[in-house]
């Protein structure tokens, strides 16, 4: 496993207080259940967000307002109240077919990316087969070297997807891992044990992972 483990009670009130502590200038968000819990938490932490460029690690590609949205979400958690600098979408609307708009989309947010250089801290979450972002098992993302993001599709996650690759995540200052519940134990093992997941290779300045004993013990 690289980088820190931290147990920590409250992987939610954790991850707070840590945002609240550095106020990063710059902050990619995750998505899911965790990062809902993360958000929800945020919300009620006071933090000065008006010199913070909030960016997205992964997206689904459909709309901001569909329910699947990891930027709606977030928008519905805390950002709308937060007033940030400014919120980088990866989804865009397009009138090209899905497939060309999310390719567009993904060379449009690498471009962005090289620009804003360094983001100083990624949160990342932990899917139960070792994904993280949408580095999903066996996808071609995992190979990819060079782009910075690019679209990713998974039988087992059925949207078009855009997701940072290893080379945009590894410039990072932090990633974050927040990982709660039982069941992310077997996932969080089989990487502490050293086992070849997508979630195993992030690299960055400094990784830091948040677990609870649930996720530690199962």
């Amino acid at each position: 496993m690289f980088g820190e483990l931290r147990v920590v009670e409250n992987v939610f009130r954790a991850f707070a207080d840590l945002v609240a502590s550095t106020t990063p200038v710059s902050m990619a968000l995750s998505g899911g259940a965790t990062a809902r819990s993360c958000y929800e938490l945020l919300a009620t932490t006071e933090v000065d967000w008006s010199k913070t460029d909030f960016f997205f690690g992964d997206e689904r590609w459909v709309p901001v307002h569909d329910p699947e949205s990891n930027e709606g979400m977030a928008r519905e958690t805390f950002l709308d109240a937060a007033v940030p600098k400014a919120i980088h979408s990866m989804y865009q609307t397009s009138s090209l077919d899905p497939v060309d708009a999310i390719k567009a989309g993904a060379k449009s947010y690498a471009s962005l990316l090289a620009t804003a250089g360094p983001i100083e801290m990624i949160h990342l979450g932990l899917g139960p087969d070792g994904h993280t972002a949408s580095l999903f098992p066996e996808s071609a993302a995992l190979n990819e070297t060079v782009q910075l993001v690019v679209p990713n599709q998974d039988q087992q996650h059925p949207h078009l997807r855009l997701t940072m690759t290893y080379p945009a995540i590894e410039t990072a200052h932090l990633v974050v891992f927040t990982v709660a519940g039982k069941q992310k134990h077997d996932a969080l093992a089989r990487i502490r044990s050293g086992e070849d997941l997508p979630a195993s290779r992030i690299r960055a300045n400094k990784v830091l992972w948040l677990a609870d004993q649930d996720a530690i013990e199962g």
